[in-house]
């Protein structure tokens, strides 16, 4: 039988991941749960009420923060609707709609195999609580 199991990396001569490293804030914002929520939420023109609607459980002042370090990073734009009251809707920009592949990936990935990691949770607690 034939070895099919993907050759090692080669070692790198400094850290993977280091402080300086330009993809740890980045990693850290597409890593939130709000985050991604929002980008998943976005796939047209959406107004910030339809956005907390949309997102069972994120207080105002988290969405808040959240569609603002979007923003700051370029996956999202924010325009002043010139209605009555004023309105703001936000929406992917087109680096944020170069990001729905890789995120798509990563969501049908969680669907795909939650049951297998509730699996895991559960045997683990059930392990912790015996020791």
């Amino acid at each position: 039988m034939v070895d099919t199991s993907p050759a090692p990396l080669p070692p790198r001569p400094m850290p993977r991941f280091s402080a300086e490293c330009p993809s740890r804030p980045i990693l850290d914002q597409v890593a939130d749960k709000w985050s991604m929520m929002v980008l998943a939420v976005l796939e047209r023109p959406t107004r910030f009420n339809e956005i907390k609607r949309q997102l069972e459980g994120v207080t105002q002042r988290v969405l808040t923060q959240t569609l603002r370090r979007l923003e700051r990073n370029g996956l999202i734009q924010r325009r002043v609707l010139e209605t009555s009251p004023l309105g703001v809707e936000y929406s992917l920009t087109h680096l944020g709609q170069s990001f729905r592949e890789p995120f798509t990936r990563l969501y049908d990935w969680t669907v795909e195999h939650s049951d297998q990691v509730l699996a895991a949770q559960l045997a683990y607690d059930a392990r912790s609580t015996r020791q």
